[in-house]
């Protein structure tokens, strides 16, 4: 156990180093640039960052295309979950009514244990690249119902 926690650990800050420190990660290679996009130690509700603790940590990367009018369900998520908008404009709605609107460029640093719902009011496609830090085996999303 100790032996996947300190794996996962390690994983977590050589992550951080190549996002927080790009010169000294990059700085070698000639034309590379890296534009920090985000920076948080809480998730979009204002709740502390929390990671699983586990022995088999599995991180799953999609991408997510959402049409006009579209939205994702009332959902939500036991671990961490990070997007990056791609394209188009994506407003979450969280169950005690507040809204948030996430455009092109911006990172979502997505809320635990609390139900929301991603919707697309424009009228292009919302492309997003999601990624979570889950537990093998576990479902990263679990469908609620909303009120």
């Amino acid at each position: 156990m100790m032996s996947s926690r300190k794996n996962l650990i390690t994983l977590i800050l050589i992550s951080s180093f190549a996002l927080l420190a790009p010169s000294a990660f990059c700085g070698a290679y000639e034309g590379v640039t890296v534009t920090p996009v985000k920076k948080a130690t809480t998730t979009s509700n204002g709740d502390k960052i929390a990671y699983p603790m586990t022995d088999s940590p599995e991180v799953t990367v999609v991408t997510v295309e959402i049409p006009p009018g579209g939205e994702t369900g009332w959902h939500k998520h036991r671990i961490p979950v990070y997007a990056y908008v791609l394209a188009g404009e994506l407003t979450v709605e969280l169950e005690d009514g507040k809204k948030a609107i996430f455009k092109e460029g911006d990172a979502i640093i997505e809320v635990v244990n609390a139900s929301h719902n991603g919707r697309n009011l424009g009228a292009m496609p919302v492309k997003l690249v999601v990624f979570y830090t889950g537990v093998e085996g576990s479902s990263n999303t679990i469908k609620v119902s909303h009120k």
